[in-house]
């Protein structure tokens, strides 16, 4: 799973015109699935996001975790940060999980996320095409992936 998360003063997303989730300060995140992503995966990155200490401290250090800040997340499913550019000028998408393997793991990862905070967290539409806005705090923009872990 790769994710891009973004630190936010605010952010929203709709669907065709009717806002379908928002949050106020927090974290947006960008999730794609990729073919042989498990379970496991999905609860990694939940926990690592949860914990990842990306929210400044009264000293102005990033020492703060969603967590512990009690900060929102807006979850949005994004198969195209798997794509690959390599030949070409026209993305191949061949690395994404296709949708009947991808959104078990989506939804698995919005319900490990949930768990790991304590709270629910907003989400956009699985497939749906969708109007994402934000503020971005810092700017704070991270990539992670499981298949990656640093």
């Amino acid at each position: 799973m790769r994710t891009v998360l973004q630190r936010v003063g605010k952010a929203s997303v709709s669907i065709a015109g009717t806002l379908r989730g928002q949050i106020g300060n927090g974290l947006l995140l960008l999730l794609a699935v990729e073919n042989g992503d498990t379970k496991s995966d999905a609860d990694w990155l939940a926990s690592k996001i949860a914990r990842l200490r990306v929210f400044e401290d009264e000293t102005g250090l990033m020492n703060l975790s969603i967590r512990q800040i009690s900060g929102d997340v807006l979850v949005i499913s994004q198969f195209t940060l798997l794509a690959s550019t390599l030949k070409g000028n026209r993305p191949s998408f061949l690395r994404s999980a296709p949708p009947e393997l991808a959104r078990p793991l989506y939804d698995g990862f919005v319900a490990s996320l949930t768990k790991e905070l304590g709270r629910p967290v907003a989400t956009g539409e699985f497939g749906a095409t969708m109007q994402v806005s934000l503020v971005n705090e810092g700017p704070v923009t991270m990539i992670l992936d499981s298949n990656h872990r640093e």
